[in-house]
């Protein structure tokens, strides 16, 4: 139920909020079952909700057309792959995207999209892997395939305050850190909301790296307009940027850096001519030797729906409520005090919303300073109507660096929980002691409002005193 008076407050604290008011009608109208049944939303970086016009949309599309399997020329085959090809013309547009310089991938999710690019990239012991330590471990995965083909890592550090990484060019510099090869980022961390410079992409390019932009926290709240900024390869995934369908990602690529990736395999769609007898096959062009099989012909429809609703609502809008809302919740956050004075809330990254965005890693604390199980505050949220996320969301850089997990300890206790090829993570949790082994995070998007924000700062405030103590099942980084 909205405090009035704490509304009141905000907006004379907050008076942009009031240019957002279309972003309330719109919850009105296409999230009525959030409010209808209680619920309070704060994990968008989990995931994106849908609006219930976009479902209807899709669903009368679908009941009134007849769709084929696109890889032909009959009637509902050409009408499916028309509608594909409008999916991807549109993705372009909507990322401000040259057609002749960029084409669009289609694969299952963000992370099918970053596997592509691992296993065709040209890595070898000319080529190096340079990553930030905050990714997500989908991203991470990618040194796997580089050190199977004997490229170097190097990881760039976090500071373990503002989680954000030093300057980088002295990484980035082939005559001191070796050759130049793929350097991998995400344009916002998907633990902190940091936003790291997006600058990195030109200085990266003109020092010889291809580059890999991981956008998929960064766009559901941000525009990314890839005519001003350019990387090789950026990955995304729709339902992150509003809520369905699942299941379709992409990776957007620059023509010329695509032609450099050398797919380990064929299949069906990828290719212009197989042959058994003469042993031979020849890829397809373009986005086609890239998409495996038969794309999501029946769900690639709603992401034209999906981008026209953004392109209404304006990405610009989102952004502007998101931020008035972060600003707000970080800094009631950090306000919240026991009555010793000492903070409830201990936030980890940046303290305030400058280069960042609307993602926030916290733990709570007892008088003492002692961290409250993660798992519990989840759960008691969760019987609260609150929905926030727990852990360290696949992203164990930010993890160990905000944490203080150092990498001794990490090996130590890792060959501590392992016997006989069995990984045991209760006891990999209990070798680490004392510290967190996790975090929450509460994130907002297209239709937060100030009732969630509140609704979160008074459930907060119940901890005001209360004593941390207890047994919890583990679960962490």
């Amino acid at each position: 139920m909205l405090n009035h008076s704490a509304f009141a407050a905000f907006l004379a604290a907050h008076p942009a909020y009031q240019k957002t008011q279309a972003l309330d009608d719109l919850r009105r109208r296409e999230f009525a079952r959030l409010d209808d049944q209680g619920q309070v939303y704060l994990d968008y970086t989990g995931g994106g909700l849908y609006a219930g016009r976009l479902v209807q949309a899709h669903a009368d599309l679908l009941l009134q057309t007849v769709l084929g399997n696109p890889h032909s020329q009959n009637p509902t085959s050409l009408a499916a792959t028309a509608l594909v090809e409008r999916a991807r013309a549109d993705v372009l547009r909507y990322f401000r995207a040259d057609a002749d310089e960029y084409t669009v991938i289609f694969t299952a999710n963000a992370s099918g999209a970053l596997k592509l690019l691992a296993e065709s990239y040209p890595f070898g012991p000319d080529k190096r892997f340079l990553l930030v330590a905050d990714n997500h471990n989908s991203v991470h995965g990618i040194r796997e395939f580089a050190r199977a083909r004997g490229a170097a890592i190097t990881y760039i550090p976090l500071d373990p305050d503002s989680l954000r990484a030093p300057d980088i060019t002295p990484y980035l510099d082939p005559s001191r850190s070796g050759a130049a090869g793929l350097f991998a980022f995400p344009a916002q961390s998907n633990f902190s909301g940091v936003q790291h410079p997006l600058t990195w992409v030109n200085l990266a390019r003109e020092l010889g790296y291809d580059v890999l932009l991981d956008a998929a926290a960064f766009v559901p709240s941000n525009r990314l307009d890839l005519g001003q900024v350019q990387p090789d390869f950026a990955a995304i995934s729709f339902y992150k940027m509003f809520g369905y369908p699942t299941g379709i990602g992409a990776l957007l690529a620059r023509r010329q850096a695509l032609a450099k990736l050398q797919r380990p395999w064929f299949a069906g769609g990828t290719v212009r001519l197989v042959s058994t007898k003469a042993d031979l096959h020849i890829m397809a062009p373009d986005h086609e030797a890239f998409e495996e099989g038969t794309v999501n012909y029946l769900g690639l429809p709603a992401i034209s729906l999906g981008l026209s609703l953004l392109d209404e609502i304006g990405i610009e809008a989102i952004h502007e409520r998101v931020m008035t809302l972060t600003t707000y919740l970080l800094g009631e956050m950090q306000a919240l005090r026991h009555s010793n004075a000492a903070p409830i809330i201990h936030i980890y990254g940046p303290g305030d919303a400058e280069g960042r965005g609307g993602t926030i890693p916290f733990n709570v604390l007892d008088p003492a300073g002692h961290v409250f199980p993660f798992q519990l505050i989840e759960a008691e949220a969760t019987a609260a109507g609150i929905s926030i996320r727990a852990g360290c969301f696949c992203n164990p850089g930010a993890g160990e660096y905000s944490l203080t997990h150092g990498a001794a300890e990490v090996r130590r206790c890792a060959e501590l929980a392992t016997q006989n090829g069995h990984f045991d993570l209760d006891r990999y949790q209990e070798c680490l002691g004392d510290k967190p082994k996790g975090a929450l995070r509460a994130s907002l998007g297209m239709v937060s409002n100030f009732a969630d924000v509140h609704s979160l700062l008074q459930f907060l405030a119940g901890y005001g005193d209360r004593v941390a103590g207890g047994e919890y099942h583990l679960r962490g980084c």
